[in-house]
């Protein structure tokens, strides 16, 4: 019997409260820290349609004759102890892979790692490594921390939103309904940075239609202009940064017109967001995947992050930098230790006091040497890499290049993958372990303005699947010699010992609202604004720099168009959850390609046109949707669906510094489908 028990949505990383109603059987909101009303946008109001799904795993399968047949749990455990024993022994610790999961709890996610770092390897991530490792990156570096600088509830407070890369209206339809649109209604300026149109756009003041891949021309040509006409917040620089000389010399060199028209806005339009950005009281930003998923996704934000510090917009409430979460625990599996180079509470693997601390808690020192990326690793599949874990994630579908991906998963000796459908991802798996969904685990998310929320089962799982941190507890036994607390309650108070952003927090602290990070031990409430005193570094000043544009790894030739991909409102990154609601599937439609009427008579084709998208990557077929709304040279379609599966053309080209893929720059033919002709 499903109790209606306050939770969290398992869809994106605005941390909305959902439960279960048995008048309505189906999911509800409450109000929560985030939805203080109540309010759900479509997918979270569908959240109940996954759990008693007719094609949920129920039982454990093993691969028996090149098939997946049920088994016991027994079976399965005993084959992947078995196998993990062998492989490590032959190859050592760092020839096995974990993946853990942005859309799993922080207890989960805290043990995954902690069982790898027992076993002898870093070589542990998750999808946020996809979405926004460039941002964190960027951001650690110049700020010391890589989340939101500020809270939903204080950025009402700003006179500018300056949007980059980013569709909320449809991504984060609550945070925009709830917190931004409100402001914008009372007066609160937008600035919208998006090679299209969509939904978010409408509310604009200014909208900046960006070649995709030319994001630091225009930003670098921003901050030209609040230089130049004397927007600078000389007092905050003076006492709060370094680099200015270096910087105002670079930009003093720089042609404002000639960097709009490479970055493919009109230069009258970006002078107007750099003075709105400049001339306002607070202004604060917000930014996506659209600046992060590049190859030089790290340098993008590095360029961003100059405006607030050269406007004094940081530090204060309604400013900062904000980066939109994808998932609704992207930001508390990178902050539990679910990355490759650092450990709980982002201490670094190379810290020989952060190692010798947590030593202290666990009992056994984590290795010295970072990890893997996912993208690394599924390269190395075969050779350096010989067997993996996949906790609820979909790197067969989710990842760039996605022909290469399948292929070199097929290389591994072995494989488990641990989830609640059978993923693609499952059909390489030799052993396939049923997981939980939302309403039946307990444990804490962290959302993407660094709240920690607690979710409380609903349901138990259906026939003989466990809740996930039983699964992962009995994994950490089998395979690590690894004792855990056996209530995520447990596994939090441990977290808690190991992490300095979380020392201060509790289970009855957190209750039904929230608490936010960093929570000093000792202390009352989280911090809501950061870096007011000083940044995170510990330094006052933060450094402003010069970054000079780098071309998109794939030359665009003259016959093609350059593809970037995101999401719509009713769906979620690669559709395992969405695409099993008959809420949202209803409301899908067909994926389309949008293609500007010029591009699209360019090519003979016409609005409905089966199209062909092609390059040396692979081929998808989808229908044309023929419009203005995209930029002229630039086609767009999500990367939600199996099936066209768009990551087949995708580039894995990395971003040297935080190895995030090139996702949102793909130069593509297109052309009209045969098949229209049949």
């Amino acid at each position: 019997m499903a109790e209606p028990n306050e939770s969290v949505c398992p869809y994106c990383g605005v941390g909305c409260g959902i439960k279960y109603d048995a008048d309505r059987e189906s999911a509800v909101g409450w109000k929560g820290p985030v939805n203080q009303k109540g309010e759900l946008c479509p997918k979270g109001a569908a959240a109940w349609d996954v759990v008693d799904h007719e094609e949920r795993l129920t039982r454990p399968l093993v691969r028996v004759n090149g098939t997946l047949v049920e088994a016991t749990w027994e079976e399965a455990f005993d084959r992947i102890e078995r196998e993990f024993d062998r492989i490590v022994a032959d190859h050592g610790p760092d020839s096995v892979f974990f993946f853990t999961s942005s859309n799993c709890t922080n207890e989960e996610n805290y043990l995954l790692q902690k069982t790898a770092r027992k076993l002898g390897t870093n070589n542990i991530d998750n999808c946020a490594r996809l979405c926004h490792s460039s941002t964190v990156a960027a951001m650690g570096d110049r700020f010391g921390a890589g989340a939101m600088t500020n809270s939903l509830e204080d950025l009402m407070e700003a006179d500018v939103y300056l949007v980059t890369g980013a569709n909320p209206a449809e991504q984060h339809p609550v945070i925009f309904r709830s917190y931004l649109l409100p402001a914008l209604k009372s007066g609160t300026k937008l600035i919208h940075v998006d090679p299209r149109e969509n939904p978010t756009t409408k509310a604009a003041d200014v909208h900046l239609p960006v070649k995709p891949g030319f994001d630091i021309p225009l930003l670098n040509a921003m901050a030209a202009v609040i230089v130049e006409e004397g927007l600078v917040d000389e007092e905050f620089v003076a006492e709060r940064t370094t680099g200015f000389d270096e910087l105002r010399a670079y930009l003093a060199e720089l042609d404002v017109d000639e960097e709009a028209d490479r970055a493919g806005v009109d230069p009258e339009d970006l002078r107007e967001a750099a003075r709105m950005y400049g001339e306002a009281g607070r202004a604060a930003i917000f930014t996506g995947m659209g600046m992060s998923q590049h190859h030089c996704g790290t340098d993008n934000v590095q360029t961003l992050i100059n405006l607030p510090l050269l406007t004094g917009n940081v530090g204060k409430a309604g400013t900062g930098v904000n980066p939109l979460r994808g998932q609704n625990n992207v930001q508390g599996a990178g902050d539990v230790g679910g990355l490759p180079n650092v450990l709980p509470g982002y201490q670094q693997v190379t810290d020989d006091d952060a190692r010798a601390a947590v030593a202290e808690v666990w009992g056994f020192e984590p290795p010295a040497t970072p990890g893997l990326t996912e993208v690394e690793a599924t390269h190395r599949f075969g050779d350096d890499v010989r067997a993996a874990y996949v906790f609820g994630e979909n790197p067969a579908v989710t990842e760039p290049n996605a022909n290469h991906v399948e292929a070199q998963f097929e290389k591994l000796d072995f494989c488990v993958v641990h989830d609640v459908f059978p993923t693609e991802t499952a059909e390489f798996a030799d052993v396939v372990l049923p997981g939980s969904v939302w309403a039946e685990k307990s444990g804490t998310v962290t959302n993407t303005d660094r709240q920690v929320i607690r979710m409380r089962q609903n349901v138990e799982p259906p026939g003989d699947a466990r809740t996930d941190l039983d699964v992962l507890r009995e994994f950490a036994q089998r395979v690590a010699g690894l004792d855990t607390p056996e209530t995520p309650e447990g596994v939090f108070d441990e977290l808690r010992a190991v992490s300095p952003l979380y020392v201060g927090m509790s289970y009855d602290g957190i209750g039904t609202g929230s608490q936010r990070w960093p929570f000093p031990e000792g202390a009352t409430e989280g911090t809501a604004i950061l870096h007011t005193e000083q940044f995170e570094t510990g330094s006052k000043t933060a450094p402003l720099r010069v970054v000079e544009h780098v071309d998109p790894a794939d030359p665009v030739e003259d016959d093609e168009l350059v593809l970037t991909t995101g999401r719509v409102l009713q769906h979620f990154n690669s559709g395992a959850l969405t695409r099993r609601s008959g809420v949202l599937m209803r409301m899908r439609g067909e994926d389309v390609l949008q293609i500007h009427p010029d591009d699209a008579a360019d090519r003979d084709i016409e609005d409905g046109d089966r199209v062909r998208i092609e390059n040396d990557r692979g081929t998808v077929t989808v229908a044309a949707e023929v419009t203005p709304a995209v930029r002229r040279g630039t086609v767009f379609t999500t990367f939600h669906y199996a099936d066209p599966l768009v990551n087949k053309l995708t580039g894995d080209a990395l971003d040297p510094t935080a190895k995030i893929p090139e996702y949102k720059h793909s130069a593509v033919r297109v052309l009209v489908d045969p098949a229209n002709d049949d």
